[in-house]
């Protein structure tokens, strides 16, 4: 149960950090919102080390990917309002041609 709560918080920091970076330079927010994106990623980079001793380093991160993909898909879907169909399960990178 540990392991998993430290993925979630691992994930959250990730997206959240990377979110609030795109907002500032992609909405040109305050840069207030760069400084706190950059400090939930460096934090993101700290919290996988709470993972239990016994668990290499490539395997934390191998199972951390399903977690990220999973909660990047619903942050998606709760923050930013687009909902992930089928599609989005099979081809996540490309977006759709605009009509």
């Amino acid at each position: 149960m540990r392991s998993a709560a430290v993925f979630v918080v691992a994930a959250l920091f990730e997206i959240g950090g990377g979110y609030l970076v795109w907002l500032w330079l992609r909405q040109r927010r305050s840069p207030l919102f760069g400084v706190a994106g950059m400090t939930l990623l460096a934090l993101y980079g700290v919290v996988p080390t709470f993972q239990p001793a016994e668990h290499p380093f490539g395997r934390v991160y191998a199972a951390y990917g399903a977690v990220f993909i999973a909660l990047s898909a619903l942050w998606g879907w709760w923050v930013d309002g687009q909902r992930p169909d089928l599609r989005d399960a099979a081809i996540i990178m490309w977006p759709r041609a605009t009509p």
